[in-house]
């Protein structure tokens, strides 16, 4: 089992679960974080830092959200770790209600 970063971290990219990761698990990229499968050891450390509510196990991703397991994966591979939180997005705020938000994913 990993955990995932799911839709609702997308503009909003709160970092406040890097600093809990006891694996550097983290990968950040423009405006969403990743998690590395090949270095979380399923601790769930981060789950209760993240204040919207983005990360799940992989077993429990809802489904419409399936897609970010395969996501998380890919992105861990061309993104840098991160090892410390920084502040949010600007616009964090604002962003963290809206559901939909796919099609702003930067790679």
């Amino acid at each position: 089992m990993t955990f995932v970063v799911t839709e609702a971290c997308i503009r909003c990219k709160y970092t406040d679960c890097v600093d809990v990761c006891p694996t550097d698990a983290f990968r950040e990229g423009p405006n969403f974080l990743a998690i590395d499968p090949e270095d979380c050891i399923d601790c769930a450390l981060c789950v209760p830092e993240c204040p919207v509510q983005a990360i799940y196990a992989d077993a429990d991703v809802p489904g419409d959200q399936q897609d970010f397991v395969a996501l998380n994966a890919e992105l861990a591979r061309a993104w840098p770790a991160i090892t410390r939180s920084h502040a949010a997005l600007p616009d964090a705020e604002a962003w963290a209600p809206v559901k939909f938000k796919r099609t702003e994913l930067k790679r």
